[in-house]
């Protein structure tokens, strides 16, 4: 009766604990000792609305592919081995011809295109070698629940195009480098203990929050770098009327105007788009971290504001981490 109980529990223990675990694991490797030699055709393998996370690990090369993760497959982790040496590469600007003679645009210029839900990245390089030739997107995110975490993302113009009014993202200790806008978008994005590096005197990001949304783009204890003779870079500018911006605990570089924020004058179709626009920081530091001479429509996050800068409330309820 004993063995038959044990028999019961474990069995009962593992239906439990099952959904805890990866229900296929894919090796992805340029030399052939893998599943597969492309990310794409692993990704492909992969049952449509799996019942579980599917794991795939990729070892170390540089993948000269244009990458889709479709709204149908969900659950997916993309794990390199070296985020460094294991690279997805591609080079598609707006304005290049596409395999119909088209002309492409910065919506589907992207390297990585993640539309699944629940989508995990780490420990990947992720890069737009294609840089002063037009709009050149490398990570471009529109699913829900998307995580990354440890990764280089690099680019030009437009790097990371973080989009759709739904999509909740969160990138930890990533490195991110672009030019102009090279953080742009509609979604609820957090960053965390992120390197950002501005390769241009330009603008780092260009949010287009939804009107009544309460958070756009938040940083945590990023850093804000800039190659050399790089001097005069704003926080943000207002891709759409209702942008909101919030840099918490940043560290600044000289690089940053002492102004911060630009209102993107000239825009015809949303003119004075800083009188709607959300621009806010707290704590910032460093050289260009002085808000003495910031721009009168900007803000200050007092200390009551910051309790409602937690990853609970910023995503609703969502954990990233889990």
């Amino acid at each position: 009766m004993k063995k038959l109980f044990l028999i019961l529990f474990i069995s009962t223990a593992n239906f439990l604990f099952a959904g805890n675990d990866p229900y296929i694991k894919i090796t992805v490797a340029k030399d052939g000792s893998g599943d597969f030699t492309s990310i794409q055709k692993a990704i492909n393998s992969i049952r449509d609305l799996g019942p579980a996370e599917a794991f795939v690990f990729i070892k170390s090369g540089i993948y000269n592919e244009k990458v889709t993760i479709p709204s149908s497959k969900h659950k997916i982790t993309l794990e390199g081995e070296n985020k460094d040496s294991t690279i997805i590469s591609n080079n598609d600007f707006s304005g290049k011809p596409d395999a119909f003679n088209e002309k492409m645009t910065t919506f589907n210029s992207y390297t990585l295109l993640v539309m699944g839900n629940d989508i995990k990245i780490s420990n990947l390089t992720i890069q737009n070698s294609s840089c002063n030739e037009g709009q050149a997107v490398s990570l471009h995110v529109e699913g829900d629940h998307f995580v990354i975490k440890n990764s280089n993302i690099l680019g030009c113009q437009d790097t990371i195009y973080s989009a759709t009014n739904h999509s909740r993202q969160y990138f930890e200790n990533c490195y991110i480098e672009g030019t102009t806008d090279f953080i742009f978008g509609q979604a609820t994005v957090v960053f965390k203990n992120c390197t950002i590096k501005s390769l241009a005197d330009s603008y780092i990001t260009a949010a287009a929050t939804e009107a009544g949304r309460p958070y756009g783009f938040v940083f945590f204890d990023c850093k804000l770098s800039a190659k050399e003779g790089i001097t005069k870079v704003y926080l943000g500018r207002p891709w759409r009327p209702y942008a909101r911006t919030v840099f918490i605990n940043t560290e600044m570089g000289k690089h940053i105007l002492p102004e911060g924020w630009n209102p993107w004058k000239g825009d015809k179709m949303f003119p004075d788009k800083e009188r709607t626009a959300y621009y806010a920081e707290s704590g910032s530091k460093g050289e260009g971290g002085d808000i003495s001479k910031r721009v009168s429509w900007s803000h200050q996050v007092t200390k009551k504001d910051l309790k409602n800068y937690t990853l609970e409330k910023i995503f609703d309820g969502w954990d990233p981490n889990k």
